[in-house]
């Protein structure tokens, strides 16, 4: 159990500096930091504005008393020296996702309204992020204080490229050594300790369109797609609409299909609607296809057929994750074909091999082509180490739980690193009002109050794993 002196310190800590982390983080979310490779060039290699938000990011570090630095602009780190070179790292990114639309504040200014924050990257990942640097602010001064050193040097690494290729810590991972425990505020309480393999594929027929004109669907290859249109050659009268289908008359001898699911993420699929199925299921149900599209079509229904791999031959479970999900991601026709993106979520007891072979083996047997573009194995850190049940220990003294660290489907960056996880802050056990959007949402935001008893956390934590012997 911590102090309850200690405790008391922190708390204390926290409401002194809370008014200077809100500023700051209003300096990171006034930054429209979304990677635009077309302005691309050196010591900026995500963009002029992700650097803008990395440079801003170096300079509070420094400012705070860090001894901070900007690598070339592809990443940057922090440091609070110790008594010994070996690291305890934290690691978020200032970086974010476009805004998008439907909001009711504006997105790069921050908002303060009952008690909660409102602004592109409030959750993900520019408020974790100034958390991280005011818990290493914490134990700087305490060092200025005392004079004594921590046991292992503290680094803050600041990420710039986490929302698409992460590229940022590959970079770094090349250049620096790993840390002995690394956690990512950039997630769920308790601790995520593992993450499944992350497979990515695209299926493409040959040049085969005929009825269907063009076939759009999804926007992402990570999610179930919501929206579905396809322009196929028949007569709006002879075809029904649905509850989920619109249907067109386009002229010209052509119809527009329309159709809506339910979107989510792709390694949590259940309850979804992907629309590309429903439009799938559209077309073979009414026959508006030709031959050589039916073959790619009833490929398109096993595709479809299920979200947990089952209508395609991967079905697959073990004891750490959950079972396998896949879903169809985007589906296009390009140049007279068709091309489909699929995304899986693979537990230990499958390989990409295995994946690759049986879906491979079906894609041939309907005449297309498979073609691997991304594969991630799964990572795990032991659930029962002294440093995740140090940061979990801590969670539950905070909030009066009993919960354990669990596993995910998606991808964060805690697998980069030999021992680690994702730590926080956002926690379903205590809901957001209605009106706060989630990370990559309309109105992202969260609780002035959660913020600050994450940062309290954070600081506990990392005083408990300065204290193990790595």
């Amino acid at each position: 159990m911590t102090d309850p002196d200690i405790k008391d310190q922190v708390r204390a800590y926290v409401d002194s500096i809370w008014e200077d982390a809100v500023r700051d983080l209003g300096t990171l979310v006034s930054i429209r930091s979304v990677e635009d490779l077309s302005q691309a060039e050196e010591g900026k290699p995500y963009g002029p504005e992700s650097y803008r938000a990395l440079k801003a990011a170096v300079d509070i570090a420094g400012r705070l008393g860090l001894d901070a630095h900007d690598c070339d602009g592809h990443i940057g780190y922090a440091d609070l020296p110790g008594a010994s070179e070996r690291q305890i790292a934290m690691i978020a990114h200032t970086d974010v996702v476009p805004e998008g639309t439907g909001w009711t504040y504006d997105p790069f200014t921050l908002t303060r309204k009952d008690g909660m924050l409102i602004g592109r990257g409030v959750l993900d990942d520019k408020g974790p992020f100034v958390l991280s640097l005011y818990a290493a602010k914490y134990y700087a001064d305490q060092v200025r204080r005392t004079g004594e050193p921590l046991p292992y040097t503290l680094r803050v690494i600041i990420g710039n490229n986490e929302e698409t290729e992460m590229a940022d810590v590959e970079w770094y991972l090349e250049h620096f050594p790993q840390p002995e425990f690394c956690f990512s505020p950039d997630a769920n309480f308790p601790l995520i300790c593992g993450e499944k393999g992350g497979y990515s594929a695209t299926i493409r027929s040959k040049a085969i369109a005929d009825v269907i004109v063009s076939f759009e669907g999804g926007t992402v290859g990570n999610a179930v797609a919501g929206e579905a249109t396809a322009l196929v050659r028949a007569q709006a009268s002879k075809l029904p609409a649905t509850d989920r289908i619109d249907v067109e008359d386009a002229t010209d001898g052509l119809v527009r299909l329309t159709a809506h699911g339910i979107g989510a993420h792709a390694s949590t699929p259940q309850g979804s609607v992907n629309a590309i199925g429903l439009l799938v299921s559209y077309l073979l149900e009414h026959g508006l296809c030709s031959e050589a599209e039916r073959d790619f079509l009833e490929l398109e229904a096993l595709v479809f057929g299920s979200t947990d791999g089952s209508t395609l031959g991967i079905a697959a479970s073990d004891e750490l994750f959950d079972p396998l999900t896949c879903i169809g991601g985007t589906m296009r026709t390009v140049d007279g074909h068709f091309e489909q993106t699929i995304d899986s979520r693979y537990p230990t007891s499958i390989t990409s091999e295995q994946i690759t072979e049986r879906v491979g083996a079906l894609c041939r047997a309907h005449h297309c082509e498979l073609t691997v573009d991304l594969d991630m194995v799964p990572w795990s850190t032991d659930p029962s180490s002294d440093a995740i049940r140090a940061c979990v220990g801590t969670y539950n003294e905070y909030t009066g739980r009993k919960a354990e660290p669990f596993t995910i489907g998606g991808g964060t960056y805690a697998r980069h690193f030999k021992a680690g996880g994702a730590f926080g802050p956002n926690d379903p056990a205590f809901p957001l009002p209605d009106w706060v959007g989630a990370e990559h949402s309309a109105d992202e935001g969260f609780a002035e109050e959660q913020f600050k008893r994450a940062l309290e956390i954070y600081i506990v934590s990392l005083g408990k794993l300065m204290a193990l012997d790595f």
